[in-house]
């Protein structure tokens, strides 16, 4: 009897996918690169700032700042995507999940990746026209945070802090450009996803430990060793409290709160399933954060428009 131990592959990269069976094979690459792919990120990105625009209206946003805002999201994720990949080209080789990379893997040079992350600056630059002249200084001010994101993991082990910052640097968008100004309410909205964030890319980063370990890179994960259940719940019960005192101070109406008590319920359930010993199942867990953001626009919409 075989006693073989079969164990997941670890591996971030599909070559099955729908950019595999319907784009062509030259443009492959570029759309793995900006992970067009991988669609998680980009509404782990959006979905809260949709929640900010909600807020910032008081209500429903207009169809035009729902457009801008939803490619905004799409073309910065890509972004900073494009800008990891291109910093981390000889990391990623010796890394499980991250080795079939199209730098890594050869399937893109160097030079293309960098004329590909150009043309993504001039359309995000575009967009600035769009916005009103605050939130385009914002824009501004996320640049470096972006492209600082992929050395943080060679110095600290709190990048996923500076990943949380850049990440939802559009719900402070959403306000300024609304409102033109950035209300306590909506910056602690920001605050509570950014804390948020850190704790579902913790676990996230729990991932690539093993492999983290050898090449001597740092992430939440390895600072929180044995211990990251409490720290990643900890981080979830910062968000909660923030949330509930931005809804007490924008005066949102009973819907919102009940939202929110749901929303810590998914939190405590990813806290149960939530194991070191098992990085498939945390996998899962990242990609389930997807339901929280989802909430957190009904609960804008509750708290908003219920009476």
């Amino acid at each position: 009897m075989s006693t073989t131990r079969h164990t997941p592959d670890l591996s971030d990269m599909r070559h099955d996918d729908w950019v595999a069976r319907c784009l062509p094979a030259s443009w492959g690459p570029y759309a793995r690169l900006c992970r067009l792919d991988r669609p998680v990120g980009t509404w782990l990105t959006l979905l809260p700032c949709l929640a900010a625009l909600v807020q910032a209206a008081d209500g429903w946003p207009t169809l035009f700042r729902l457009f801008i805002f939803s490619l905004g999201a799409l073309l910065m994720r890509g972004v900073g995507c494009t800008i990891n990949d291109i910093f981390d080209r000889d990391i990623d080789s010796q890394v499980e999940r991250t080795r079939f990379r199209p730098l890594t893997s050869g399937q893109l040079s160097l030079k293309n990746a960098l004329w590909f992350l150009l043309g993504q600056f001039i359309v995000c630059a575009l967009l600035l026209f769009a916005v009103n002249e605050y939130s385009r200084w914002l824009a501004v001010l996320l640049v470096p945070i972006v492209i600082i994101y992929p050395l943080c993991k060679r110095f600290t082990y709190w990048p996923q802090i500076v990943l949380g910052i850049g990440f939802n640097w559009g719900m402070l968008m959403a306000w300024s450009d609304t409102q033109n100004t950035l209300p306590l309410a909506g910056i602690a909205m920001w605050v509570g996803a950014v804390l948020w964030q850190v704790g579902y890319d913790s676990i996230y980063a729990y991932v690539d430990v093993r492999d983290d370990l050898k090449l001597g890179v740092k992430s939440t994960a390895m600072r929180f060793g044995e211990h990251g259940k409490l720290w990643i719940g900890g981080f979830y019960v910062a968000t909660i409290a923030l949330w509930l005192y931005a809804g007490i101070a924008l005066q949102h109406s009973w819907a919102y709160f009940v939202v929110l008590a749901i929303i810590a319920g998914h939190f405590a359930w990813q806290m149960r399933v939530f194991s070191l010993a098992h990085p498939d199942r945390n996998f899962m867990l990242f990609r389930s954060n997807m339901t929280p953001g989802v909430l957190l626009i009904v609960a804008a919409l509750g708290g908003t428009l219920v009476n």
